[in-house]
């Protein structure tokens, strides 16, 4: 009997204990669910911290790819730019060949022929000895007329200088800003009266003298097929035949630069007369200019003319004119002659060497920049330095 009792007795335990641990197990699991549907504030924080993170990598995406976009297209702007830049390039160098070589095929043909070359309008070039250019303005008539008084042969004499002697002598001038002003005319019946003109394309100004410098070598080199080229202004005293033959001398000389030459100082200061407002490029304040003939009268030989005609476009126009001019031949292989008899005083400077035999080439005062009054002067001048006007005719150049 005790042995079934206590069977039975352990039956209802361990139902009660199973319903028991049931109750137990689904209250702890109810409460864990409620727990993990429900986050809490460090969950919400951090779960907002990988949004912003997201949104922060997701705008800095977009920033870099507009970046890139643009940088993309800055490169191709300066690709473009560079190519421009190479090609102007490119077709300035075939340019200035191709000039080159036209210039060495002309000087290359047969010397002894009467006319070697075309000029501009297709007609033959006249091969002459030398192109004498007088640099002139509009307001100096006066100054003209006391030179064709004086040492410029006229009429017949001038064509017959051209014919017989290869000299080639002219004023040189250009045009007024005004296209057909009375100035222009005035020109016109000046040189249907004399014919002693040479017409530049060239604005006339007296800043512009750099410039009118190189349209004249351009101009004479595409007219004329001379040896030599010659400026002078029109304010000094010259002796042709003196000049011929000191040029002669000097014929067998591919690139020769000849004059006074000199090396003055690079005016800094604005209200100097020869003021260079570049005078930075020359270094500290107070240095000398390098060695250029000085611009009353100079020579250049047939090769630097066509140089300067065939580079006019790029040559640079400093302030003066006879600087420009040693400018443009300052990294040439070129041989400067300084010749003192190119620069003499006015009597009794030059009359002195011409009583001695040392006849000048060209006279003028320093003190003017030419012949100090030169319409009244330059009559005087002639009488006591001048050659005689037979001189040209006789001398063997």
């Amino acid at each position: 009997m005790k042995g079934r009792v206590t069977t039975k007795a352990s039956v209802k335990w361990i139902l009660f204990l199973c319903v028991f641990c049931f109750a137990i197990g689904t209250l702890f699991s109810n409460r864990l669910w409620d727990s993990s549907a429900e986050p809490n504030g460090q969950q919400l924080l951090s779960q907002r911290r990988h949004e912003q993170v997201l949104q922060v990598i997701n705008d800095d995406s977009t920033t870099n790819k507009n970046l890139s976009h643009n940088n993309d297209a800055m490169d191709e702007v300066l690709k473009t730019h560079e190519a421009i830049q190479s090609l102007d390039k490119s077709v300035a160098m075939l340019q200035m060949q191709l000039a080159a070589s036209r210039s060495s095929q002309e000087m290359s043909l047969d010397s002894s022929a009467a006319v070697s070359t075309l000029s501009r309008d297709g007609s033959a070039k006249q091969k002459v000895f030398m192109v004498i250019g007088i640099n002139t303005a509009f307001s100096s008539r006066k100054r003209r007329d006391s030179i064709r008084e004086t040492w410029m042969p006229q009429g017949k004499k001038l064509m017959q200088l051209e014919r017989d002697k290869g000299i080639i002598v002219r004023f040189m001038i250009g045009q007024s800003a005004t296209s057909n002003s009375i100035l222009d005319r005035a020109i016109d019946s000046e040189d249907a009266q004399h014919k002693d003109f040479l017409r530049l394309e060239h604005v006339e100004g007296y800043h512009e003298l750099s410039a009118k410098t190189k349209n004249f070598f351009s101009t004479a080199v595409a007219k004329w097929d001379a040896e030599f080229y010659v400026k002078v202004d029109d304010d000094v005293h010259v002796n042709l035949g003196m000049l011929a033959s000191t040029l002669a001398r000097h014929r067998s000389k591919p690139r020769v630069y000849i004059g006074c030459m000199k090396s003055g100082p690079v005016l800094s200061q604005r209200n100097a007369k020869y003021h260079e407002p570049e005078y930075w490029k020359f270094g500290v304040e107070g240095n000398n200019y390098f060695r250029h003939a000085t611009g009353q009268i100079y020579a250049i030989s047939k090769e630097l003319a066509t140089y300067i005609s065939i580079n006019q476009p790029i040559l640079h126009k400093y302030a003066n004119e006879d600087v420009s001019l040693g400018a443009w031949f300052i990294g040439l292989e070129v041989e400067l002659i300084d010749d003192r008899n190119m620069c003499c005083g006015t009597p009794p400077d030059c009359e002195w060497k011409a009583l001695a035999g040392n006849v000048c080439i060209a006279s003028f005062d320093w003190s003017c920049s030419g012949i100090c009054k030169s319409v009244e002067k330059i009559k005087f001048v002639h009488e006591k330095c001048g050659e005689g006007d037979e001189s040209v005719w006789s001398d063997l150049f």
